[in-house]
Formats: structure tokens, sequence, C-alpha cells
């Protein structure tokens, strides 16, 4: 192993291995991977999100996305501007990004228990809509909040459906984010040679973006290395970032010299450590970009150094400073070393009384972080709780929302979602979609007579029959539906016309047959039915037009039949409703149900009942 640095202040140094310092008991983990190399801006008067193409929005949150662990007030809310932005334009995934990297922020914050029903929402529409880019990060995003609620396996879970997620076209940084995580998530479950190979990896993609990315990959590394005991590998890889860097000038910051120093420590370069710790407070206050808790989290460093090169004084004063800001801002889960820091520092000058007191201040710290730590679980997991059910709940609106209340049958707005998707899909197999527009014969005078509470039994126990035609066997190709009063209609795909025409009359028949007379006494309850198939460019329209030509037909004739055949004007197509038809007038011959031409070699369409 070759000697301490001896000049920090005259060589780079890799990125300091803290916590991004505003999650809330995240423990010190590697540096954050997406330091920015300049800090994000706001928009200025000139360039308002709301005059930004999809293009320029789409480039403005990659690049907040690349840079949101920094200069994070303003990357909130500038994503807030951007999520307005992308609803104005109509663009879902821009917006849904938008509010990830808003949830990004709140994550840092701390805020977890509020935003983790949105990253499930979010997740659970880039699944439905196969969106991989959101999908990615969402998953990187839970892979980070498990990770702050101390479960390691969960957010190693995540973290490799993150990385299963990305796609090629992925921006190489993003990429980079990815794969820093899978390698701290491996080194967090103790899977260390795994853990270096995906650094390695890392480091091989860090390479062809910048040294800035290089040298903070390197720095990561060195970090799980320090935290394990491992100070020989932590200290290899110190020295291949401080050459990289140096190489390339790049320039130090605070959490760079702050990892150099809380690394010299343990290898007993107190001195260097100290003149580390000091140049990188110095360079902190000259910084404009500064990251929150980096102060106290560097002066408590120095105070340990000091400790060490036996300046107690100082290691005192520096140990004051750091505990004053810590908690001013209510930096618990630094307050905690600090307090084991102090029992060391009151020992190391004989005081032991107060030692102990220390001590046992430091045990109630952590007890008290831990007590948090496992409330702020307890409610994220809560909100998790209540996000799933929000979710069972959302999809129950949704299927309540497609249902006819009376009958249970699908309705209007479940057709509307539906039946194109199946013309669709049969325009490419080239089959076609049979639909037919049933209607119960005379049901106002079953109104009139019995009472409304029976026409709803009617109604009911017909839905029931109807929603037997569609083979169950096949889900999605076929279902009926209600589209209102005594109205509905019949989709089958996957058969043939003339098979659905078939069953079709099967039902005509069984509704004629039944047994009505415990609910409308002497009235019988029949149907007549249009029939109408598609053809490869058949619209929704068209098609329900057609079967209601048919039903006019079938009505027209008298009645209790299903009819594939219409020659009724375009006008009269929709005064079939029980009126009293009188005249026969207007039948034509025979139809395909592709609503073609009459046929009068094709008999057997018109199928009327016995009644």
């Amino acid at each position: 192993m070759n000697g301490p640095l001896t000049d920090p202040a005259s060589k780079p140094a890799p990125k300091a291995p803290v916590t991004d310092p505003v999650h809330s008991g995240s423990g010190t983990r590697a540096a954050v991977p997406d330091a920015p190399s300049a800090p994000v801006v706001p928009a200025g008067p000139g360039e308002a999100a709301g005059t930004l193409t999809a293009e320029e929005l789409s480039a403005e949150l990659e690049a907040l996305e690349i840079t949101s662990g920094y200069n994070i007030e303003t990357a909130f809310d500038r994503a807030v501007e951007l999520e307005r932005a992308a609803e104005e334009l109509g663009d879902v995934v821009l917006a849904l990004r938008a509010k990830l990297i808003q949830v990004d922020v709140q994550t840092r914050w701390g805020e977890l228990t509020s935003v983790i029903p949105v990253m499930w929402q979010v997740n659970r529409w880039a699944v439905e809509n196969e969106c991989r880019p959101l999908l990615a990060r969402t998953h990187l995003l839970m892979a980070r909040a498990y990770r702050d609620l101390g479960d390691p396996a969960a957010s190693l879970e995540h973290t490799v459906s993150s990385v299963e997620a990305l796609e090629e076209s992925t921006h190489p940084r993003i990429r980079l984010s990815h794969l820093m995580r899978l390698a701290d998530a491996l080194d967090e479950t103790g899977s260390t040679e795994a853990s270096r190979e995906r650094y390695r990896q890392a480091e091989r993609l860090a390479a062809t973006i910048d040294v800035e990315r290089h040298v903070t990959v390197l720095n990561n590394l060195a970090y799980a290395e320090y935290e394990a005991g491992r100070y020989d590998l932590a200290w290899e890889s110190v020295e291949r970032m401080l050459a990289i860097s140096s190489a390339h000038d790049y320039e130090l910051d605070v959490s760079h010299l702050d990892t150099i120093a809380r690394l010299q420590i343990p290898l007993g370069h107190h001195a260097e450590a100290v003149m580390a710790a000091e140049t990188g407070i110095r360079m902190y206050e000259d910084q404009e970009l500064k990251q929150a808790a980096a102060l106290p989290e560097i002066l408590l460093t120095l105070a340990i150094a000091q400790r060490h090169l036996g300046t107690l004084r100082d290691a005192q004063a520096n140990l004051d400073r750091s505990r004053s800001i810590c908690e001013e801002h209510g930096y618990l889960r630094i307050l905690v070393p600090l307090q084991q820091e102090q029992a060391e520092l009151h020992a190391a000058t004989g005081d032991y009384r107060r030692a102990f007191e220390a001590y046992k201040a430091y045990h109630a710290a952590e007890k008290d972080l831990v007590s948090q730590q496992q409330e702020a679980r307890a409610r994220t997991r809560q909100a998790m709780f209540e996000a799933s059910e929000a979710r069972q709940e959302a999809e129950l609106f949704r299927e309540q929302a497609r249902r006819d209340p009376l009958t249970g049958l699908r309705n209007r707005r479940y057709v509307d979602e539906h039946l194109p998707e199946l013309l669709a899909a049969a325009a490419l197999t080239g089959d076609a979609v049979t639909v037919a527009l049933v209607d119960l014969d005379h049901f106002k005078r079953i109104n009139d007579t019995c009472s409304h509470d029976v026409g709803d039994q009617v109604l009911v126990a017909v839905a029931k029959m109807l929603d037997a035609v569609p083979d169950p066997a096949c889900v999605g190709l076929g279902f009926a539906a209600r589209m209102g009063g005594e109205e509905f209609l019949v989709v089958l795909s996957g058969v043939s016309p003339a098979a659905a025409v078939a069953r079709l009359e099967e039902l005509r028949a069984a509704i004629a047959c039944r047994s009505w007379q415990a609910l409308t006494g002497e009235l019988p309850v029949t149907v007549s039915i249009g029939v109408t198939a598609s053809q490869p460019h058949s619209t929704q329209a068209e098609l329900i037009a057609l079967a209601d030509a048919n039903l006019y037909t079938a009505k027209h004739k008298g009645r209790n039949r299903v009819c594939a055949t219409s020659s009724a004007p375009l006008g009269e197509r929709r005064r079939h409703r029980d009126a009293d038809v009188r005249s026969e007038a207007g039948a034509a011959g025979t139809a395909q149900p592709g609503g073609g031409q009459p046929d009068a070699g094709r008999p057997g369409m018109e199928r009327p009942g016995a009644g």
C-alpha cells in the first residue's frame, strides 16, 4: 500500500461517500452518482415552460433526471412547471417524468410516506402502457425508498428490475445511475464479489462519459470497501481516482476531501486527514452550490481526525459547531455518531464521568433514531398498503364504471373502448366480428301492465341469458352489453358469422320458450335481433347502424326473429321501438351478415320464431 496523500489541496480527489444528506435514515452510503457539471438553472422569462415543444421538454426533463440530486429546490420547482407544460401538450409520459422528478426530490427531503403511492401509481401506468423508461425510473426510485426503509432485499429486487427495464437508447448517464445503484444494493446485501463486478461495469461506462462520472464510480467503490473495513482495497480505489482526476485537472469539492479524510483516519494518517478536512471546509464556504449536511459531516470528520492527532480543544470546537448545525436542521442521523465521538473526546481528555454521560446520550440518540426509522417504515408501509387498497378501489371503480348497474352487463363506455380494439384485431387476422342488436318486443306493455319492477326483473333475466352467448372460455373475444332501456348489444369474435347467427337463434328461441308466467302472467317475452358482421375496414358506427337496420327489419316482419337483412331507409332505422308495425312493406331478400347486397340464394339468415 502506498503512503498517505501528502497535499490534498494540490491533487484532485474522489467524491466523498456521504449519503444524500436529505435522505432521512439512509445511512452513510456513497456519494450521489448524478453530480452535475453545473447547476440546473430554471428557464428565464423567454424560456417559460409553456412555450417549450415536446422535444425541448423531454431534453430538459432528461437533464433534471440526471442532476436532481443537486440544487434540489430548483429541480423541484422547475419539474412542477414542466409537468404543467406537458399536461397542456397532452403528453402523459412527459408529465409523469416531471412528476417523478418531484418524487425524487421529495424522497431526498425524506417525504417517503407521501410519495410512495405516487411511485406505485406511475409504476402501474408504466406496466399497463409498456413504457420502459418510466418503468425503469419508478423501480429505481422504489429501490431508493426501500433502502431508506432498511429493506435491502426489496431494494435489490427493485434495482434489478430497473436495470432490466432500461432501453438501448437510454442516456448513458441515466444508465450509469442504475448500474451504480445495483452495485450499491449488491454491496448492501453482502454480495461483495457481485458488487465489485457491477462497479467495474459502471466504471467502464463512466469512462466513456466524462471524468466526473468516472471519479464518482471509483469513489463509491472506495467507500463500499471502506465501510466493509477493507481499507487497503479502498485506498487502491482512491489512488486510481486521484490519478484520473489529476490527469484531467478535475477540481475537488468538499465531498471528495471528506472521503479522503475519512479513509486516512483508520490508516493512521491523522495529520493528512486534518489537512484534507480543513481544505474541504474552506472549499464548502466558497461554493455556490452546497450539498445539504455536507458541512456538519466534514466537521465531524475533522473532529475525529483532530482527536487522533491530539488537538483536543480544536476537536471539541469543531464538534460543537457540527452539533449546532445538526440541531438547527434536525440531522439526527449525524447527531448519533456525533454523540459517540463526544464520548470518545471526553475520554481522551480524561473526563470519564462526562464520557459516560455522553455515551449514554449516544445510546439514547441511537435508540431514538432507530425508533424514528421504525416509525417512518411503519408509516411508509401503511402508505404502501393504502396505495395498494387505492389501486384496488380504483380498479373496482373502473370496472363498475363500465358495467350497467341493473343487469351487470357491460355498458356503452365499455363498448366504445373495446369494440374498436376487436375490429382492429380482426382486420389484422382477416377474421370477422359479428355484432348483434337485441331488443325486447313490446317491453312497454310489460312495464305498463305488470310494473317497472317486473320489467327490471325481466331485463335482468334476459341479460343473464345474453351474457352466456359469448364463449366464456374465450376471454376477450366477445361480450354482451346493455345499450339502454330494453336494447342490448352482443359482440362475437373468433367464430364465423354463420356460427354466430346460430348462437343468436338459440338465444332467441331460449327466451321465447322460457316460462315467464310467474313474472309477466299471460304476456310473452320475446326478442328481435339484428345481425351484421365486419369487413376489413368496418367501423363501430357502421356496424351498429347496419345491425340496427336489420333489427328494424326483424321488427317490421313481425318480431321474435333473427334477421340479417335490411332494405330499410336510413331515416327509419331508429323507429322500431315497439311501434305498431302495420305493414310488411319494405322487407327484402336475404343479405349476408356483413351487410352486403341482398342474396336470395342464401336462405336461413332470417329466422322467424314460432310466436
